[in-house]
């Protein structure tokens, strides 16, 4: 299993970073991407500390650890400016926090972060037919979660990511350690939305690509 969408105590979660990759391994993980919310205001700090622990401490937990941000609740028209010094400050994964129909994201927030180019579309709610085209043409995975409330909309992110190709990874959005389903509901949660289990496999291979770009 890969989930490449989690929260540390730099953000929301629960779990410092340590405690965070070893219950994702002893959970059954082999990769794990740390995605605290940014903004403007603390993506630096974020990233001055989460890289160096991925880099010179994730081996030593036998799972591959990234070190990425999840923009979150970010103006639309700033999306393009912060997806950039996110990758520049080092981030080796963008996540958008979409636009959940459980929370007041702006609206443009799914349009803006596709155009940017993020690597994972977080929730991305009640999606367009035109943004998922969109996210299948730049690449943009759309993201279906295990996690409660978000999770609402996961039929519909599914269906229109069949009708248009748009790639799909499957996500915890793990805050605590409640959150790191095992293999077992993670694929249920994925085939209850409607998924075949090729289209579950596809999803893994999906992540798959993503860890192996970033480890580059």
């Amino acid at each position: 299993m890969i989930d490449l969408h989690t929260h540390s105590t730099f953000s929301d979660g629960e779990l410092i970073p340590a405690e965070l990759v070893r219950r994702a391994r002893v959970a059954g993980y082999k990769a794990i991407g740390i995605t605290d919310h940014a903004d403007a205001t603390n993506m630096k700090m974020i990233l001055d500390n989460i890289g160096p622990f991925a880099r010179e401490h994730g081996h030593f937990f036998d799972i591959t650890v990234l070190a990425g941000v999840e923009l979150t609740h970010t103006p639309p028209s700033l999306i393009t400016t912060l997806v950039a010094q996110a990758r520049a400050l080092g981030a080796q994964l963008v996540v958008m926090h979409g636009e959940t129909i459980v929370e007041p994201v702006a609206s443009g927030t799914n349009l803006a972060a596709i155009e940017a180019g993020v690597d994972i579309l977080a929730h991305p709610g009640l999606i367009t037919e035109e943004e998922v085209k969109l996210a299948a043409e730049k690449g943009v995975c759309l993201e279906i979660t295990t996690r409660g409330g978000h999770s609402y909309t996961n039929g519909h992110v599914l269906s229109l990511a069949r009708k248009h190709g748009a790639k799909l990874v499957i996500d915890n959005d793990a805050h605590a350690p409640k959150d790191l389903v095992g293999a077992e509901l993670r694929k249920g949660i994925a085939l209850g939305c409607g998924m075949t289990a090729a289209e579950y496999d596809q999803a893994r291979q999906n992540s798959w690509e993503i860890v192996q770009r970033a480890m580059r």
